[in-house]
């Protein structure tokens, strides 16, 4: 009986606590919903080649491949140049006779994949077209130069290939492309967990009230807790980097310093919205709701699924996600190589949500001083 007692009290309690049950049971359906959008999205692969020194059947054959398009320069130092500005996703430059250089961003395992079997058909079928017409001229010729001719054509139906990999190699696979999410993913969950949790405790404890009490401003506060809290998510991002980097061997072509920064920033946007967050929690537990709410999209719509392939209004909520903009700038450092002025925007935005949290964690501190 004493039992039923207990039951029927904490029941009573979660179903006057609206903001549980909405938390309980509604979130879970909002997650459902939203990862059925982004696995129903089409996500065919599109590549563009660039090519120089190529025979026009080549080239045609090339182009005709679906999801293909192909982009003709006038020397090889061109699509080179175009391959490293990232206005198409591979080259294929003839060296020589039946000697051909492929050159890929690599990137995107998919694209690479793609291009290399574009290749190989439209080289066979180019080949095919060749050996025909080689035979048909074979018919006309006398015996003695058409044994010439024959193996002259025989040769050059066997080519050699060399592939280069501006990024990574041939093993480079998908989870190398969603590797940087996932980074600042890590580093932007247990921040914003931690930060969550430590206020709420200050709270709950009545730490927060009787400092409130005193003479001491509320951005004095804010502060505070972002400095002290902040210490540790700097420290705990350049673990998680350092892991990532050296236990994983993961490739960085850019400057290792600006992934720290990159991550470091993502760290103090999740430390100033965990705490802006925390103030709608009551409990620990609230609080650990409050994550597949706030995290969870933030993983879904940053990338690991091209956004284009997704509806207009998702990648508008992108938009408005801190993991979108750091994931866009560890792209460019780690597999672009790209320097600070290219990231220089997503750079200015993760500011820009720090800086807009931590006036609302300022402003929300109204609602806790009583004097």
């Amino acid at each position: 009986m004493r039992s039923l007692a207990i039951t029927k009290r904490i029941l009573t309690e979660l179903i006057r606590d609206k903001r549980t049950l909405a938390l309980l049971f509604i979130a879970p359906i909002l997650i459902m919903w939203l990862l059925s959008i982004m696995f129903s999205a089409t996500t065919d692969t599109h590549v563009t080649i660039g090519t120089a020194n190529l025979s026009p059947s080549l080239v045609k054959q090339i182009d005709v491949v679906k999801h293909v398009s192909v982009k003709t320069y006038a020397s090889a130092d061109q699509a080179d140049q175009a391959l490293k500005d990232y206005r198409i996703d591979a080259t294929v430059v003839k060296t020589s006779a039946n000697h051909y250089h492929l050159t890929f961003a690599n990137i995107d395992s998919a694209k690479t994949a793609l291009t290399k079997q574009a290749f190989q058909v439209a080289l066979q079928k180019s080949n095919a077209h060749q050996l025909a017409a080689t035979i048909q001229r074979l018919v006309a010729m006398l015996p003695t130069t058409a044994q010439d001719q024959f193996n002259q054509g025989t040769a050059s139906a066997t080519p050699h290939i060399k592939s280069t990999y501006r990024y990574g190699d041939s093993s480079t696979g998908y989870f190398t492309k969603i590797l940087p999410i996932f980074m600042g993913f890590f580093v932007f969950f247990f921040v914003f967990l931690i930060s969550g949790i430590g206020l709420l405790r200050e709270r709950s404890s009545g730490t927060l009230d009787r400092l409130l009490a005193t003479p001491v401003r509320r951005g004095e506060i804010v502060t505070g807790y972002m400095v002290s809290y902040g210490v540790v998510a700097i420290v705990q991002t350049l673990l998680i980097v350092i892991t990532t980097v050296w236990l994983l061997k993961v490739q960085i072509v850019g400057d290792l310093a600006l992934v720290f920064l990159i991550n470091i920033l993502l760290a103090l946007a999740a430390l100033a919205m965990g705490i802006f967050i925390s103030t709608f929690a009551s409990s620990e537990f609230q609080m650990m709701q409050f994550v597949p709410i706030v995290v969870m999209p933030q993983v879904f719509f940053s990338g690991i699924v091209p956004l284009d392939a997704l509806p207009n209004w998702i990648q508008v909520i992108s938009k408005i996600l801190p993991l979108t903009y750091a994931g866009n700038a560890m792209n460019d450092v780690i597999m672009k190589g790209q320097g600070v002025e290219t990231i220089t925007g997503d750079l200015g935005v993760l500011v820009l949500f720090i800086v807009f949290f931590v006036v609302l964690n300022v402003v929300g501190l109204k609602r806790y001083r009583k004097v």
